[in-house]
């Protein structure tokens, strides 16, 4: 019968992680109802929109392509960032100059990752936190945390109900039967899933519900401006890049450093 603990972990995983996502979501839909009315007047601005639908990443990518655009900033094929303008506009863009370093040139991804680092962007995340915008950072009851904890949990059930069928069955319980009880929680994370995967945007992660609602009235769609070009970026990511060979500079994989 050690099937049957090993059942009972499996709904113990399954039930604990669709409990907390379910807390979570009727956390945020009160939330959601307190503050419906103040982050009407707030206006993202195109930082602000980047941090809350991608995060720390985002700014940096959503910076680094409006440089680049402005022809302050080369972003070359081949993954390499080069400095024309070294004169930063605001704190950000200091930032990705600073992180390039004094040489002038440096390889995208390094720099893509100390401008997220940076001091700049962490006070940007704390003055949305204070807003009421994104979701603090580490914390534990939010709906993207609860997403991922379900995400978790799924593969841990399918691994017990494989091992409980590995294993000797001494009491005369067909497999399938055995198989079939393990099903059960495993269906009920897989449909928390399913559910989260339309009901919850990915932006859950960064954004709070206001947030949320903010950015969902932004327009999503490239236009000819450049300000919408770079609005399409802040909210999707490089995949928003029509460019090919400024694409090809964020995707371009760095090859083994040789001596």
């Amino acid at each position: 019968m050690f099937w049957v603990l090993l059942l009972l972990l499996a709904w113990a995983f399954a039930g604990t992680a669709c409990t907390r996502l379910c807390l979570a979501a009727v956390r945020a839909a009160a939330l959601d109802t307190d503050a419906a009315a103040p982050d009407r007047e707030h206006d993202l601005t195109l930082y602000e929109a980047a941090f809350l639908s991608g995060g720390p990443a985002r700014v940096a990518d959503v910076t680094l392509v409006s440089m680049a655009r402005q022809r302050r900033l080369l972003l070359a094929h081949t993954g390499w960032a080069t400095v024309v303008d070294p004169r930063g506009r605001d704190e950000i863009e200091q930032s990705v100059i600073g992180a390039i370093g004094p040489e002038g040139q440096s390889r995208i991804a390094p720099v893509r990752a100390r401008t997220a680092g940076a001091e700049a962007v962490r006070r940007l995340a704390d003055r949305l936190v204070r807003a009421g915008l994104a979701v603090p950072d580490g914390a534990a009851t939010t709906v993207g945390a609860a997403v991922r904890q379900v995400r978790a949990a799924a593969p841990a059930v399918a691994a017990l109900g494989l091992t409980a069928l590995l294993l000797p069955v001494q009491t005369g319980t067909p497999r399938l039967l055995v198989g079939l009880w393990f099903a059960l929680p495993l269906t009920l994370a897989l449909s928390c899933l399913a559910i989260a995967r339309f009901e919850v945007p990915p932006s859950a992660r960064w954004a709070s519900p206001a947030g949320q609602r903010l950015l969902g009235a932004l327009p999503r769609r490239p236009a000819a401006d450049e300000r919408s070009f770079l609005t399409s970026v802040a909210l999707r990511g490089i995949r928003a890049i029509g460019e090919p060979e400024l694409r090809a500079a964020f995707t371009h994989r760095d090859q083994p450093w040789r001596e």
